[in-house]
C-alpha cells in the first residue's frame, strides 16, 4: 500500500463505509499499537436495483410513426447507497457538534467516499486527516488496524 501521509493516533476516529454499512471507530491504542474500538455501527438493506424496481422502464412516443424512445431505469441501489452517505454524513456532524471526535480518516469505497466527500459539513471536513478509497467493511478490525498504521 502506498504512503498515507496521516497517523492514526490515540483518540483519532476512523470511519470504514460502504453503500450498505458503516463502522466508526475510535483508536484506544497508540499509531504503533493500534486498538479499533466500535463507536457506533450503521446497516441499510440494499438489494441490486433489479431487485427493487417495480415494473420494466417506460417509454416514450416520438413524432413520427411508431417511433417510442427508453426512459432509463431509476437506479435505486446507487440512490439508495447517495441517501446512506448523506446519513453518515448528518451523523458525523452530529458527533462533531458534540465534540465526541476531533480527528478523523474516512475509509470507503471510492463512489461512495465522493458521495460522503460532497455531504460533509465544514465542521467535519476540517477534522478529515485522511482519506483511503477502499472497501475495508468486510475486514476483520485486526486488518483494518494493520492497513491503516501501515503508513
Amino acid at each position: 500500500m502506498q504512503d498515507m501521509d496521516f497517523r492514526v493516533d490515540n483518540k483519532v476516529w476512523v470511519l470504514v463505509a460502504d453503500g450498505e454499512k458503516a463502522l466508526f471507530f475510535e483508536n484506544k491504542g497508540t499509531r504503533n499499537t493500534p486498538d479499533f474500538r466500535v463507536v457506533r455501527e450503521m446497516a441499510q438493506e440494499n438489494p441490486a436495483t433489479r431487485d427493487q424496481g417495480t415494473s420494466r422502464p417506460g417509454r416514450l412516443n416520438d413524432p413520427g410513426p411508431g417511433h417510442k424512445s427508453a426512459i432509463e431505469q431509476t437506479d435505486w441501489h446507487r440512490l439508495a447507497e447517495e441517501r446512506f452517505a448523506k446519513d453518515a454524513a448528518e451523523l458525523l456532524y452530529r458527533y462533531a457538534t458534540d465534540k465526541r471526535y476531533s480527528q478523523i480518516v474516512l475509509c470507503a469505497a471510492p463512489r461512495i467516499l465522493g458521495e460522503l466527500r460532497k455531504e460533509l459539513h465544514p465542521i467535519v471536513t476540517d477534522r478529515v486527516i485522511g482519506e483511503v478509497p477502499k472497501t475495508l467493511t468486510n475486514h476483520p478490525v485486526d486488518q483494518i488496524e494493520r492497513i491503516l498504521s501501515a503508513g
